[in-house]
């Protein structure tokens, strides 16, 4: 289960954050330290680290901080312009990755946020809360195992209380553990990467339904595997194709409503859920490598398409399915 925690303070953990590797490593395109935008132009091949990345595997679910280089979320690139002044957002596995990405924007935007994750994610955690308090909005931590149904009914009535309402729901918390084989895919693996992607997908809507108003966003965290499937990720490919179909099919359930429901779907990402679910150190050697581009995305460039997605801006847009895969056309 877990404990809600209104948390409150900036410490270390902030400056650590601003000072990771891959910002200097990408002090070499742009110096976003010295708060230089990321709109100014710039080659989008060489703008973040290429491969060859370093041998590095951790136990899932994986830290922000163990990683080589350390991804970029936006926390010094990232500027907001009052796109979700007032709105209350919860998002899922918002210590890490794309969900730290989007509570960064968010909060930039004028949202207060609430953000959800395992306590063993807890220093990446902290750090998150430092971002959204040092933007002067309200941070809710409410650490759990989305895998309890009970859990997710109480996350959504301890993020609706605590943020007086809710407005945005962003489920993107993601469970993946590469397999070879079937042989070598248990049955607890596959249950537990269902209950983490689809069901708890599920529990929280429904909970997070009754207070949903008019002009509030459902937002889901899907995946170019929903469409073009890697051989080892048999049970996680599954879960981002069921999260397309519930999309699409929840946003004609709720449109008239005015309630609007879509996913992302992105590409090879460089986040935690990468070196925790590779079974060697070097597997992650040419991560993204593939792509068009010849690299894999940052979280930071995942961010605005929430932001988004979340505001008015994207008022027409209902059950659509947004790509972003370094020029492989997905979805």
């Amino acid at each position: 289960m877990g404990n809600m925690r209104n948390v409150g303070g900036v410490t270390s953990g902030l400056t650590a954050a601003l000072t990771a590797p891959a910002l200097a490593h990408q002090g070499t395109v742009a110096d976003y330290s010295s708060g230089v935008r990321q709109s100014s132009k710039q080659d989008p091949t060489t703008q973040y680290p290429q491969p060859p990345f370093p041998p590095q595997r951790q136990e899932p679910p994986g830290l922000t901080s163990k990683m080589t280089p350390r991804p970029d979320h936006g926390e010094t690139s990232y500027r907001g312009s009052g796109r979700l002044v007032g709105r209350k957002a919860l998002i899922t596995g918002g210590d890490s990755g794309i969900g730290r990405a989007a509570a960064i924007a968010f909060a930039r935007e004028g949202a207060d946020v609430a953000i959800n994750y395992l306590p063993v994610e807890e220093p990446d955690a902290q750090e998150v809360i430092e971002f959204i308090q040092a933007e002067g909005r309200k941070a809710v931590a409410i650490p759990g195992d989305i895998r309890d149904e009970n859990f997710c009914r109480k996350l959504v009535a301890d993020a609706v209380h605590e943020l007086d309402g809710l407005d945005i729901l962003v489920n993107n918390a993601a469970a993946q553990v590469g397999q070879h084989s079937i042989m070598d895919l248990t049955t607890e693996q596959f249950d537990s990467t269902f209950k983490t992607n689809v069901y708890a997908m599920f529990w929280i809507t429904k909970a997070a339904m009754p207070h949903l108003k008019p002009g509030a966003t459902i937002i889901n965290t899907s995946s170019v595997q929903a469409y073009n499937p890697s051989p080892s990720l048999l049970d996680y490919a599954q879960t981002k194709a069921c999260i397309v179909s519930f999309t699409k099919s929840l946003a004609k359930q709720v449109a008239k409503q005015g309630i609007r429901v879509n996913a992302v779907a992105p590409g090879p990402f460089w986040t935690p859920l990468q070196p925790s679910s590779v079974q060697a150190p070097e597997e992650l050697g040419t991560f993204g490598e593939e792509t068009p581009l010849g690299r894999p995305g940052q979280p930071a460039e995942l961010g605005p398409l929430y932001v988004l997605l979340a505001s008015q801006e994207s008022s027409y847009a209902t059950g659509q399915v947004y790509g972003m895969s370094g020029g492989k056309g997905y979805p």
